[in-house]
């Protein structure tokens, strides 16, 4: 874990010391935000990706049967994790490989959101099928779902180890290369006693007073795109479910055509192999909608994203009312300070209420109450002044990898939707070769 600690000390060297403010939030220039990215980024590209050191599969699925915690007999799925070193070179990493369950990558993601609440960390494959067209099995021990899973399990710790924080994780190195004792220690690392409860965060949104015009907009962002995104697969759902009856009432015409060529001597043959050609049309349409399933889950890995994108946010506005918190009450210390050396109370209060009723405090016992208030503000202060560095330091190396993920959401999605393009296109060839076939039999007849 010493890797992990190094590498967010050093993202921080620059930070230098900071006045004291009552409220923390850094809404920056563009200039200065660009200033800080590029900092940033030079100290993260200290540390070196897993990816040029090891390679890394899920190579297979297995289904298995087991108990399980309540001594119930369940079916279950596990992947095989396999590494091995990129080079005869690479020192450290020795072949190996591994069987883990799904609930164990869960863990894993779970352990990475609450260790680093700045990085927007990438999700997993759903675990049942989602927003699929009516043919396709929502089964999640489906063989084609397990399949499409594994690949999606595949790609996640692909991306949890060529980012350039997550990477260097000596738990995330654990899980690829230790199958016993890793939820032990997982567990002893405290990750869950720092997980901020869902209630508090919530709370959090709804009370913070000053937060950062930028994680708002990113915030309104990630609940559009999920919205576009989930319109985009329901759409999609839609056409493949009309793409198969199409594709599929193509096989009528090679059964009319095998039976008139029973009825006929000069036009048989001709019919013959054009109902041939319509057969393989038909046939054709399961493939394609199985390379158009790899699409799918492109986009729906950027539909999960938006869940990771809101957690950054969420940290966020817990760190600026934390803040807010701790500033509102050294204000509050520093209000009852003067009240006690003017002997004036300027808002009603249980304190003046009881000096009307009981009389005025002593002078030994309002310096007592003064040396304690000492004491209180200068702990207020330290605080507002730790929870002042701690919401820069989150914005900081927040922001940085926000920009980040959008570099690699704008290439990926593009990728995807030119890939998908290309796709459709190849397909519409398809069909045009089988009817300029089916043309080239007609005139042979």
């Amino acid at each position: 874990m010493r890797q992990q600690h190094t590498t967010q000390e050093d993202m921080m060297a620059d930070s230098g010391p900071k006045e004291v403010a009552v409220i923390g939030n850094t809404d920056l220039t563009s200039a200065e935000l660009d200033n800080n990215i590029k900092n940033t980024m030079v100290e993260i590209e200290k540390g070196t990706s897993l990816l040029r050191k090891m390679e890394i599969s899920v190579a297979e699925a297995e289904k298995r049967t087991g108990k399980n915690t309540v001594n119930m007999q369940e079916i279950y799925t596990v992947y095989l994790i396999e590494t091995r070193p990129v080079d005869a070179l690479t020192e450290g990493i020795t072949p190996d490989s591994l069987w883990r369950r799904y609930s164990e990558f869960e863990l894993l993601r779970n352990y990475l959101l609450v260790t680093y609440p700045f990085v927007v960390v990438a999700p997993l494959p759903e675990k049942r099928a989602e927003i699929v067209w009516h043919k396709l099995s929502a089964d999640n021990m489906d063989p084609d779902f397990v399949e499409r899973r594994r690949v999606g399990l595949e790609n996640f710790l692909l991306r949890v180890a060529s980012h350039p924080v997550l990477c260097n994780d000596n738990i995330f190195y654990i899980f690829l290369t230790e199958e016993k004792d890793w939820k032990e220690m997982v567990y002893e690392t405290g990750f869950q006693a720092k997980a901020d409860s869902r209630l508090k965060a919530v709370n959090a949104a709804f009370r913070v007073k000053n937060p950062d015009g930028r994680f708002t907009e990113l915030k309104h962002y990630s609940d559009e795109l999920q919205t576009v995104l989930s319109q985009l697969l329901r759409v999609r759902a839609r056409v493949a479910d009309r793409l198969y009856g199409v594709y599929k009432v193509h096989g009528n015409y090679g059964r009319v055509f095998s039976e008139w060529s029973a009825i006929e001597k000069e036009m048989g043959d001709g019919l013959q192999s054009a109902g041939h050609h319509m057969d393989a049309y038909a046939a054709s349409v399961d493939d394609i909608l199985e390379e158009e399933e790899h699409y799918a889950d492109q986009l729906k890995e950027y539909l999960f994203y938006t869940d990771a994108l809101r957690a950054v946010c969420r940290k966020h506005e817990l760190t600026q009312f934390e803040l807010e918190m701790v500033a509102l009450d050294l204000a509050c210390k520093k209000q009852q300070k003067e009240e006690l050396v003017t002997g004036t109370v300027r808002t009603f209060s249980l304190k003046g209420m009881t000096s009307k009723l009981f009389g005025q405090e002593t002078a030994e016992q309002r310096e007592a109450k003064l040396q304690v208030l000492e004491q209180q503000l200068e702990e207020g202060e330290e605080a507002v002044k730790e929870k002042n560095t701690e919401s820069d330091e989150f914005v900081k190396t927040a922001w940085v990898d926000i920009e980040r993920f959008k570099d690699q959401k704008d290439r990926d999605l593009k990728e995807a939707l030119i890939s998908y393009a290309v796709m459709q296109i190849s397909m519409c060839k398809k069909g045009i070769q089988v009817w300029t076939n089916a043309k080239e039999c007609f005139n042979k007849m």
